[in-house]
């Protein structure tokens, strides 16, 4: 069989075994483990084919993360359809859960704050004297058309 496989991959290019397919579309391939016609052996490479081969359309995420580590080679076994469709209705279900958290956590600071619980921020650090006390700036705030040159200086 490794004949064969060198005869064809000689002649048609790299010989690479489907693996499987992720719900957007991406193909995964094995280039199986082969001898050089030198002798030297060339270790198994993983690869992925993208649904949009455009580099510019990626988007970060689009590998699913089971893909990734079998591409990576941090599991030995592909993903399967199951692994993945289990996988992502936990992702979902840790994102409602997450989303309720928050929602619930915004309430009790809503409440908090209307009870005077929870003081209001104040600029400035708690140890200066001016701590919480709104700044008069002297500076001017605006010259518009208006600036002439040397007309203002800062206080020393």
């Amino acid at each position: 069989m490794s004949r064969i496989a060198g005869v064809l991959r000689r002649t048609f290019g790299i010989v690479r075994e489907h693996v499987g397919t992720d719900t957007s579309g991406n193909n995964y391939y094995v280039i199986p483990k082969q001898k050089t016609w030198t002798g030297r052996l060339v270790r198994a490479k993983r690869m992925v084919e993208a649904a949009n081969p455009t580099e510019y359309e990626y988007i970060e995420g689009s590998i699913p993360m089971e893909w990734d580590a079998w591409i990576r080679g941090r599991r030995k076994e592909p993903p399967s359809a199951e692994e993945l469709l289990k996988n992502e209705s936990y992702r979902e279900n840790i994102k409602l859960k997450a989303k309720a958290v928050e929602e619930k956590d915004l309430a009790l600071q809503a409440q908090e704050y209307e009870e005077g619980l929870v003081a209001t921020v104040a600029k400035g650090h708690a140890s200066t004297a001016g701590f919480g006390k709104q700044e008069i700036s002297e500076d001017p705030t605006t010259t518009a058309n208006t600036f002439q040159p040397g007309s203002w200086l800062p206080k020393k």
